[in-house]
């Protein structure tokens, strides 16, 4: 007979966070993405520690050599390592691309939710979205660009200043997708029924954000976070490549683009070393985010 006394132990429920790991690890080319960024993120940051030639440094007599043991990215037209500059070059823009990433999605998620919470600020605050989405993104850039750097430049120096200016320029230009993503899903989940038990029993808008709306909202903003830093990485590298980044001497992907232009016929592994690594980036995050986007999708994980 069985004892009623000591019922059988039921399994522990599952957390979440497994059942969206055991989803995202099904996905190839998401997880392939997913490393190969993790890869690219540990080369431009911890590569300088086991690199000792200096990205800045200057040998007129090993200048434009091919690629050879010592350079194993060949030099440039003043002896610098490309190597070194790849390294240097990478972290300048992968951190420009995780900060702009950060103040677009900051932005973008604190104007989705007030316009998606309080009706009243609906209209004005998506009028706004639309307002920046119809101004042409280049041209703004350009006219930043042009109006504060010489200010920023004397205020924080012209390394400083300059990385100030493009990362507030990309994430004033680039909240809008993540404003509307956000407001849309505030809009059907304060409808929910937890939420009006919430509202009933006298539960403030600032609680109700926070413990209520903002949770069960971070899965869009999670996808609009990796995407982003893609759109921040290519908008920099085409603002280098046009000669309105960072000083000359200050290595960027877009700047090295630049840079090899005029030795494209003698030189063209100078060309393909900046933009492969542009491209890897780019695709890897966009892998990256489809994948969350699919892990993160209860609809998806059941079945």
């Amino acid at each position: 007979m069985t004892d009623l006394s000591n019922p059988i132990p039921s399994n522990p429920p599952r957390s979440q966070c497994l059942d969206v790991w055991d989803q995202f690890k099904s996905l190839r080319g998401a997880l392939m993405g997913g490393i190969l960024f993790m890869l690219i993120i540990a080369s431009v940051y911890l590569g300088p520690l086991f690199w000792d030639i200096e990205a800045t440094h200057i040998d007129i007599r090993a200048r434009n050599q091919s690629p050879s043991w010592a350079h194993p990215f060949g030099t440039d037209q003043l002896g610098r390592d490309m190597l070194a500059r790849m390294m240097a070059g990478g972290s300048t823009s992968v951190s420009v691309g995780l900060t702009a990433m950060a103040l677009a999605l900051v932005l973008g998620s604190f104007i989705g939710v007030v316009a998606g919470f309080f009706r009243r600020l609906d209209g004005p605050l998506m009028r706004l979205t639309d307002l920046f989405l119809a101004l042409p993104l280049l041209p703004l850039l350009l006219v930043m660009m042009l109006l504060f750097r010489e200010p920023l430049n004397a205020a924080f120096g012209p390394e400083q200043g300059i990385f100030i200016l493009i990362v507030c320029a990309i994430g004033i230009t680039s909240w809008m997708p993540t404003a509307r993503i956000v407001r849309g899903d505030v809009l059907a989940i304060k409808e929910r029924e937890f939420v009006m038990a919430a509202r009933s029993i006298g539960t403030s808008n600032s609680k109700l954000i926070t413990r209520h709306i903002l949770p069960n909202v971070l899965s869009p903003i999670m996808v609009s976070a990796t995407l982003g830093i893609a759109t921040a990485i290519i908008t920099e590298s085409s603002l280098s490549f046009l000669g309105l980044g960072f000083p000359p001497d200050f290595p960027t992907w877009g700047r090295l683009l630049f840079d090899a232009t005029d030795y494209l016929q003698q030189h063209p592994e100078r060309v393909f070393w900046p933009g492969m690594a542009i491209s890897l980036t780019v695709l890897s995050v966009n892998y990256l985010g489809d994948g969350l986007r699919d892990a993160l999708d209860p609809r998806i994980r059941a079945r």
